[in-house]
């Protein structure tokens, strides 16, 4: 039985194949993963017994064992995320910029509206780029450090929670770009002339979207807790 109650997050990660329905209903389980269902469902204008039904009802359908990363310490899921979602990220947004400057080069007399899309999507790129590198240079590698050490850590920032502050912070501004880039496209509908890179562009927004999401909740809602808590605890040792 699902319950209102529950966290976006919590409902992910005990069924990450619900994930879709919840893109679907646009209810925010990255960036938004701490809301309750019943408060994400009063937020969007949803009857949250209708959503509770409508996901009960898909869960049969979609349950499958656990996927590995829910269970996974901070040192395999820092591991997973470089290897899974950081290296997608790094093969598509270079694939995803080409298909943008073709269709607009095709396309941009007959759909100004492409201006904006390519503007979004430059902005999104930007945004991720750098943020990956400090993730594995910078933020991974001392998550690392902390979990193979039994002893309390000195790291020059201090303690982990201001790096991970700013990477939710810089978490939550991608999802907002990513969530104009989803009104601007019209749901990532290509138009009806629009051709096959056209349609190509679009789902692969749409799939690097999807993938981000996931990408985002694990670091949220699994990774960054538990890592705070554990730095927390060597901080009180120290003392």
């Amino acid at each position: 039985m699902l319950s209102l109650e529950s966290t976006l997050g919590q409902l992910v990660t005990a069924n990450p194949a619900l994930a879709g329905e919840l893109e679907r209903l646009h209810l925010d389980y990255c960036c938004g993963g701490q809301d309750t269902l019943l408060d994400a469902c009063i937020a969007k204008g949803l009857d949250p017994s209708e959503v509770v039904e409508l996901l009960e009802n898909l869960a049969p359908a979609v349950a499958a064992e656990p996927e590995g990363w829910t269970t996974m310490g901070p040192t395999e899921l820092v591991d997973h995320l470089v290897t899974t979602h950081h290296r997608y990220l790094w093969h598509e947004m270079p694939r995803v910029s080409a298909l943008v400057d073709k269709i607009v080069g095709v396309h941009g007399g007959r759909h100004p509206e492409l201006v904006e899309i390519a503007r979004c999507w430059a902005e999104i790129r930007a945004d991720l780029e750098p943020h990956l590198v400090k993730e594995e240079q910078v933020l991974f590698p001392l998550i690392r450090q902390l979990a193979s050490s039994t002893a309390p850590q000195d790291f020059h920032c201090g303690t982990l929670a201001s790096p991970i502050s700013v990477m939710l912070q810089e978490h939550d501004a991608v999802g907002d770009l990513l969530a104009e880039l989803r009104t601007r496209t019209d749901g990532y509908r290509p138009p009806a002339d629009g051709c096959a890179s056209y349609q190509a562009c679009f789902a692969a927004m749409a799939e690097l979207e999807a993938d981000t999401h996931l990408h985002i909740h694990k670091e949220n809602n699994l990774l960054f807790p538990v890592v705070l808590a554990l730095d927390s605890r060597r901080t009180s040792v120290r003392r």
